[in-house]
């Protein structure tokens, strides 16, 4: 079993950057894939990024690419979200969620989720 625990959300302003970071508690986290969804109210929960468990590949939605950056630090069983130059439409909860295997972007594809942590970004 693995929790996931996210933080790093908050209020910014649009052009502002925040860093997310999944912290992973029980197994460690080094063996498997981490990846980044969005929400919100209404819609369905859509890929952001992924980082595959050995750090060797990572894949963005075509709408952070750029400005958002997916990293890892096994040592510390974390897993960051750095986001640069936010936009309103970036406002959503944030989760992150862990896989064995490839990185995918498929929500049903991952065995473990967090909470989720809020980003507001305003105009």
């Amino acid at each position: 079993q693995v929790q996931l625990v996210e933080s790093g959300g908050g209020l910014v302003q649009a052009g502002g950057s925040l860093r997310l970071s999944c912290a992973a508690s029980g197994r460690t986290i080094s063996g498997y894939t981490v990846a980044w969804f969005r929400q919100v109210p209404g819609k369905e929960r859509e890929f952001v990024a992924g980082i595959h468990w050995s750090g060797s590949s990572t894949n963005y939605a075509d709408s952070v690419k750029g400005r958002f950056t997916i990293s890892r630090d096994n040592a510390k069983r974390t897993v960051y979200l750095q986001m640069n130059s936010l936009k309103p439409e970036d406002t959503a909860t944030y989760y992150c969620a862990a896989r064995g295997g490839a990185i995918s972007l498929e929500v049903p594809s991952y065995n473990y989720w967090g909470q989720g942590t809020q980003v507001l970004v305003s105009s």
